[in-house]
């Protein structure tokens, strides 16, 4: 046997386990070590399914062999040797036996589901010799060579790394010659012949022949399983799905299963509930006489696994629940219990070998945001799963698949053709017929629809840039089908009337051509293709959605709030569930065509009186804008930061622009030009901006608090309603800045409540974005009532990284294992939130009723609002269409922390 090995190992280290044939070494608790596969073909033997035997070479093996320099513990090759005699005892055969051979599957299997990311052999085991026994022993030549075709094609490409469709042209040939359509029409005769034919590329590509010897191929395949796990496909799924690389992967060894035996033998993949819609009803296809990568990779169109399915679809060719009525039956009790053991959603697979049903593999579904939350709901309801369950399993971030638009349903479409729905919703986009392009052109901020004839998993990093995918072959399992579900992209697959030229980078269908750059659309929800782009409408958030907001809104203690100036966004995020405004940004106001010429005329003017004068312009405009705000707020708290960039953005920067503000400002164009050249700042992030402006301009602030005092107490007395305005002072350093601002503020209120002869509560305080701040907190606390950590500029200068140019490098940092994440994204804790965790501890210590709340985009990042759950922060804020994902990642911490509480 061909092992590398190491040589002081600890010999008891256990790295196989067994199951199968009465023997369940493992069980579904021990994802961690036997990856998801491993652990749940134990369990499902376990528990009396009929499972064919095999082992598994566990994660830990995998850490083990990169850890060692590829090289295997010493002790593995006796074990694998162990695990090998249990099959072979169990099913009675013998590996490498020329007259009755054990043949075997080698598949990956990480703790988590990573689909068609990596590496399968089938059928091995078979060479010259052994595939004469197998002929002999089924009765079936063609069965048998059929077999060693696939073996060799297998086996080439994965092990040897020879390119499949060196493979596959042969066999297109093939059938050509003989006038056949399909893989089936060929006949054993053939299958010698195209077997003659692979041995013969494989030895001109490598310059020696296919390996003959069983164990030689066992070993291949086990090695080669652990390098997929590296690949750079794997390490792009990795990264977009935040798996580390350390998990590692397990190899499965086991028992080969024939779904490719004739007409009474078939393979499946199925689901107990639709993973697109989560309706309660079986969901699958299936192939006769076929093996498993047929479906899955899309090569055969398969068939409907139920008779409703078919009849929906209009299709012609038998379902399985037709064709093969008993075994249906027994699939389906299957079906049952495997849901109701597993307590979720089941994705199976299955092969029936001459009549008799195998469990290949069971798994938690990938499933659609819509799936996930019907299927959540729903089993709760029906006492599956209690409520808290149900809040747990829906992933917060897949919600923003639910809150953007889907197409307008009366709209015109251009429709050219029909696939297969394969993942729900809709995109348009221009038409790519390749990953690589599909990713140049969507970092240059186009959007793509990836169209190809099939898709692999060297297709990822096309298929995550693109906005939606199209296929020409594939079902509702292929890979296209199930990646883009986990990505949310929305996928038709199975176009078969498409055709494309790679040549001219073009498709053709039913008379008419789409070029590379033109515009397409296409509906996952309906499988339809259309020129063209169409027009969207705004999703319905109720029902599911509602009822599973409503159990996550009992179970966080997290408030959320949305970051909002506009009347729009402020509807948008109370129809989203939001509880106040976290950060109302009143620069963004500033910059309204209607409005930017008072604010020119404030910046440009020579003294405070001039200042005044254009103050007093805007004044009844901000007014207007915050009553709105408090209108549409109802009485919930609403943070308005005061004005924050500097004074140069407001200017003109364009020739014409300084000749009409020159003119409208009575100003000349030199004393414009100069005023703009005094204001201009070399780095004005850290320059005269935020409270700076306030000290040096106080009359700016005083402007704007009176505007917020004056809203809040024509509303308070137009509604009736506890308007409580929370003024935020921006990029405060030390507390003599904040107490200056604080005393013009408290002046300003009182001002007006006296004119107007009412009075009301509101809140002073300042947003925490620089790192002396939150060292200082203590004394700032002193006169802050509330702290919003602005987590986008508190990250820029706690780590001196700029935000606009990170993109140039930061995505080397995480590769490289710097930072974990994006810390752009998702709170760098050891950093930053230490920060946060200081500022906290001291502003409380110095008021034990300060509020705390975050206002950057952090607040809308799962891993953030649990790191503010840990902080007991009081609320956080993110922008209106992520105030839901907001609301359910709270739940979900609170939920997390509280069990881990006991």
């Amino acid at each position: 046997m061909a092992t590398k090995a190491a040589g002081a190992d600890a010999m008891n280290s256990q790295w196989v386990y067994r199951f199968g044939g009465d023997a369940s070494d493992g069980g579904k608790g021990m994802k961690e070590l036997l990856g998801g596969k491993g652990a749940n073909l134990a369990e499902m033997g376990s528990i009396g399914l009929p499972v064919p035997p095999g082992f598994t070479i566990t994660t830990a093996l995998c850490a083990a062999y990169y850890d060692r320099g590829e090289v295997y513990p010493s002790e593995l090759a006796a074990q694998v040797t162990e695990g090998l005699a249990h099959i072979e005892g169990v099913v009675g055969k013998t590996f490498g036996d020329a007259a009755d051979p054990l043949l075997v599957s080698v598949r990956s299997g990480a703790r988590v589901s990573m689909p068609g990311m990596m590496d399968t052999v089938l059928n091995l085991g078979l060479n010259d010799e052994t595939v004469l026994g197998l002929a002999k022993t089924s009765g079936d030549e063609r069965f048998a060579w059929d077999s060693y075709r696939r073996f060799i094609q297998m086996y080439s490409d994965v092990v040897l790394g020879l390119d499949h469709y060196l493979f596959e042209e042969a066999l297109e040939i093939a059938k050509e010659d003989r006038g056949v359509a399909l893989d089936t029409e060929l006949s054993a005769d053939d299958w010698k012949a195209l077997v003659a034919d692979y041995k013969a590329k494989v030895e001109a590509e490598l310059g020696r022949p296919f390996p003959q010897d069983a164990g030689e191929q066992l070993w291949g395949a086990i090695g080669a399983v652990f390098g997929s796990w590296k690949s750079e496909r794997a390490k792009v799924y990795r990264k977009l799905n935040d798996i580390p690389e350390s998990w590692g992967t397990a190899v499965n060894v086991q028992a080969m299963v024939f779904g490719n035996m004739g007409e009474t033998s078939a393979t499946g993949v199925a689901f107990t509930r639709d993973p697109s819609t989560g309706e309660h009803a079986y969901y699958g296809e299936y192939l006769i006489n076929a093996q498993g990568e047929d479906v899955v990779a899309g090569i055969r169109t398969p068939q409907y696994l139920t008779k409703a399915a078919r009849e929906r679809a209009g299709a012609k060719a038998a379902s399985m629940e037709e064709a093969m009525p008993e075994t249906y039956v027994e699939l389906a009790e299957v079906f049952d219990l495997l849901e109701r053991h597993y307590r979720d959603m089941q994705d199976i697979e299955f092969t029936v070998q001459q009549g008799k049903l195998w469990m290949l593999q069971t798994r938690s579904g990938k499933r659609t945001a819509k799936a996930a939350l019907k299927i959540s709901v729903d089993m709760a309801n029906e006492g599956l799963i209690t409520p808290e369950e149900a809040i747990l399993r829906v992933d917060p971030a897949a919600l923003d698949q639910l809150l953007h638009p889907t197409l307008d349903p009366d709209a015109p479409r251009d429709v050219i053709t029909k696939g297969l729905p394969a993942s729900p919703g809709a995109a348009s986009g221009a038409a790519v017929f390749d990953s690589d392009t599909a990713e140049r052109r969507s970092g240059l901020g186009e959007d793509v629809i990836l169209i190809r004839v099939e898709t692999s998993p060297e297709d990822i990093h096309g298929m995550h840039a693109a906005r939606g995918i199209l296929t020409a072959r594939g079902g509702m399992t292929s890979h296209a089908a199930v990646v883009a579900r986990g990505m949310g992209r929305p996928c038709v697959s199975g176009a078969g009337s498409i055709a494309i030229d790679m040549k001219t980078r073009t498709m053709r269908v039913t008379g008419r051509e789409v070029q590379e750059g033109d515009i397409v659309t296409i509906d996952g929800s309906t499988g339809e293709v259309m020129i063209g782009r169409v027009p969207t409408v705004q999703p319905e958030l109720a029902g599911d959605f509602g009822r599973l907001m409503e159990w996550a809104d009992t179970k966080r203690r997290l408030k959320v709030r949305t970051n909002a100036e506009t009347p729009n966004d402020c509807r948008t995020a109370r129809q989203f569930g939001a509880e106040g405004i976290g950060l109302c940004r009143t620069e963004h106001m500033f910059f309204d065509a209607a409005r930017i010429t008072a604010v020119r005329e404030m910046i440009l003017a020579e003294d405070e009186k001039g200042r005044r004068v254009a103050l007093a312009k805007l004044l009844p405009e901000q007014r207007r804008d915050f009553t709105e705000i408090f209108e549409i707020m109802a009485g919930l708290p609403v943070t308005i930061r005061l004005l924050d960039p500097p004074l140069h953005e407001f200017l003109p920067h364009r020739e014409e622009e300084f000749e009409e503000v020159a003119k409208s400002s009575g100003v000349g164009v030199e004393t414009l030009r100069r005023r703009t050249a005094e204001l201009h700042e070399f780095n004005p992030m850290l320059g005269h901006r935020g409270c700076r402006l306030g000290v040096t301009y106080p009359e700016i602030y005083e402007m704007q608090a009176r505007a917020i005092f004056e809203a809040a107490v024509d509303v308070a007395e137009k509604s009736g309603a506890a308007v409580v305005p929370e003024v935020m002072v921006p990029l405060v350093a030390t507390a003599r800045e904040l107490e200056l601002m604080k005393a013009v503020i408290d002046r300003t209120a009182q001002a007006v409540f006296t004119e107007r002869g009412r009075t009301l509560d509101y809140l002073v305080g300042t947003m925490i974005e620089l790192p002396r701040a939150a060292l200082r907190a203590k004394e700032i606390a002193g006169e802050a009532e509330f702290f919003s950590f602005g987590t986008n500029d508190l990250t820029q200068t706690a780590l001196g990284i700029s935000r606009d140019d990170a993109g140039r490098f930061l995505g080397d940092y995480v590769d490289k294992g710097i930072y974990a994440k994006d810390p752009f994204v998702s709170i760098d804790v050891e950093g930053v939130g230490e920060l946060i965790e200081i500022a906290a501890e001291r502003g409380r210590a110095a008021r034990p009723t300060l509020k705390l709340g975050i206002c950057g985009e952090h607040g809308g990042d799962p891993a953030s609002i649990d790191f503010c759950e840990g902080q007991r922060l009081d609320y956080v804020s993110c922008s209106p269409y992520r105030v839901p994902i907001a609301r359910l990642a709270a739940a979900q911490s609170a939920l997390k922390r509280s069990e881990a509480k006991g």
